[in-house]
């Protein structure tokens, strides 16, 4: 089931990103304007790629909650368990500090005369 979801995420998500790019911005962009009347003027396409936009954005909402359950049902844990404790207390703890380890004193050299 979850690679099931994740293959169609993966879609949706390069299908939005394909249609986010397609849409005309104010400054051109790869914007596909086109001249005529008709359904697909460039109103009509720009209201068809929002209106498409916000349907796969919806669908890529809804597959990430349904990754997050499905990975939150197999593994019986939940994602915040590692970080707080039962006790309400933060179970992250800062290392140890490293303290450098004495050198043995090097040995006298005699002294030449």
């Amino acid at each position: 089931m979850t690679t099931i979801l994740l293959v169609i995420h993966m879609m949706v998500a390069l299908a939005m990103i394909v249609l986010v790019l397609l849409q005309r911005s104010e400054g051109g962009a790869l914007g596909i304007g086109g001249g005529g009347d008709g359904m697909m003027s460039s109103r009509g396409l720009g209201n068809a790629l929002t209106r498409s936009t916000a349907i796969l954005a919806g669908i890529f909402f809804l597959t990430s909650i349904g990754l997050t359950v499905t990975g939150t049902m197999e593994s019986n844990r939940s994602v915040l368990d590692d970080v707080i404790d039962s006790d309400g207390g933060s179970s992250i703890q800062a290392p140890a500090p490293v303290l450098p380890t004495p050198e043995a004193p090097a040995p006298a050299l005699p002294v030449p005369e």
